[in-house]
């Protein structure tokens, strides 16, 4: 294996544990990690505004690819980059043909800097506080967006994409962080491996040179691209099958036990 000198690694499911949290086991593997002069890249479908309430003050990472990719976050200098937006008359037809094909779908949308969502918006995540609730669905068509998240009454995403894809698929991306969730859709173009092939660009990094760690549907491009992939234990059936490369479940800490084999 090629010396690693980027981390690539989504959070809920893989890097974090059930309850939302780091163990101090993967905050000492961060902390061996980027000692050993390895960069650090959480990449989640989460908004900015949380990852100083995951990672706290310390320097754990580098730097964070939201919102999917849609968003680039410097750590550091705690600089929010919207790098690939969602054009209004985008969000327009997605409500539009969503509402006409997924009758009772709710929706809300990511700006960069807060949530809003209507009433039929039943999905509660975790660890955000950015959440205004709006009384009509037409408040929620901004000029640019993050994203959109579609709330599905049945919570199977993958019958709903398979409904919505000949109508919206050359529009937009979409994807969902796990079985039950909700419908992210953002930009033409936007992904987790999308985002991290531009930032190691950047950064004069080859993709053999990074080792990516998933669990959902979401991640599988970017294990793709990466030179090296894991799937945590508990990961979803399909990354499972896609993934040469598997360590421990993510409330056992399992991308810890891979960095600490790698660096300590």
């Amino acid at each position: 294996m090629v010396t690693p000198r980027v981390i690539a690694t989504d959070l809920d499911g893989t890097l974090l544990r059930s309850d939302s949290t780091l163990s101090d086991r993967t905050r000492k593997a961060l902390r061996i990690t980027r000692a050993a002069g390895a960069r650090v890249v959480a990449a989640t479908a989460r908004p900015a505004r949380v990852i100083e309430d995951l990672f706290g003050s310390e320097s754990l990472i580098d730097m964070a690819i939201c919102g999917n990719g849609a968003v680039r976050y410097e750590v550091g200098s705690h600089k929010v980059l919207i790098t690939h937006p969602l054009r209004q008359d985008v969000t327009q037809r997605v409500v539009a043909d969503v509402s006409r094909l997924v009758p009772e779908a709710g929706f809300a949308v990511e700006t960069g800097y807060q949530v809003l969502f209507e009433p039929g918006y039943r999905y509660r995540p975790t660890l955000d506080n950015e959440r205004v609730p709006v009384a009509a669905l037409s408040e929620l068509v901004a000029d640019q967006l993050v994203k959109i998240m579609v709330w599905l009454p049945d919570q199977d995403p993958d019958a709903a994409w398979t409904r919505l894809r000949p109508s919206l698929g050359q529009f937009v991306e979409c994807t969902w962080s796990a079985e039950r969730a909700p419908l992210e859709i953002a930009a033409p173009g936007v992904s987790k491996a999308a985002a991290l092939a531009t930032l190691c660009q950047d950064w004069e990094v080859d993709p053999a040179e990074v080792i990516a760690f998933g669990d959902a549907p979401n991640d599988l491009p970017m294990l793709a691209w990466a030179g090296t992939s894991y799937a945590v234990a508990n990961a979803h059936g399909s990354v499972l099958a896609a993934t040469a490369n598997h360590t421990a479940g993510n409330d056992e800490d399992g991308v810890a036990q891979v960095l600490e084999d790698l660096f300590a």
